[in-house]
């Protein structure tokens, strides 16, 4: 008698260089965390795109959704002026052409009663002050898995 086929294996960690060939985009309205994000993502072989607030990120997407050529993952901010995170999510989630782009959001107020509603329209959040490593892990999972990454503790 033949053993079952094993089912498909559980994502485990992703080779060094996961990022090669993948884009990001890092929408922060402070330099020294896009700067902090952008060293680390490229370290990992990411491409990094930046944008300062929402509405110059919804502008790049829109751009790139045209030409085929989106990014892999959204990194956002909550808080900017003057389109915030939550104004470029809601943007995103509408729109058939970028709604399934993953977004990990990276701020520094998330209440609880965010928090609670976050799952249904981010693939994760992060705290700041943020552990970078934790980020780019985050970031290689939705990039090579998509939406459908479930990272370990939720979003």
């Amino acid at each position: 008698m033949e053993p079952a086929p094993a089912g498909p294996p559980a994502p485990g960690p992703e080779p060094p260089g996961a990022g090669a060939g993948r884009t990001v985009l890092v929408c922060d309205d402070t330099e020294s965390i896009r700067r902090l994000i952008r060293v680390n993502l490229e370290l990992e072989g990411f491409e990094v795109v930046e944008a300062l607030e929402g509405g110059a990120a919804l502008d790049i997407l829109v751009e790139r959704a045209g030409t085929g050529t989106l990014p892999d993952v959204l990194v956002l901010d909550s808080q900017m002026s003057p389109r915030d995170g939550w104004w470029t999510i809601a943007r995103i989630r509408s729109d058939p052409t970028l709604a399934d782009l993953p977004v990990v959001m990276v701020t520094a107020s998330l209440q609880h009663h965010q928090r609670s509603n976050a799952g249904a329209v981010l693939d994760a959040f992060v705290g700041k002050p943020f552990d970078p490593e934790r980020l780019v892990e985050l970031v290689v999972g939705f990039a090579v898995h998509g939406r459908a990454f479930r990272p370990a503790g939720g979003p």
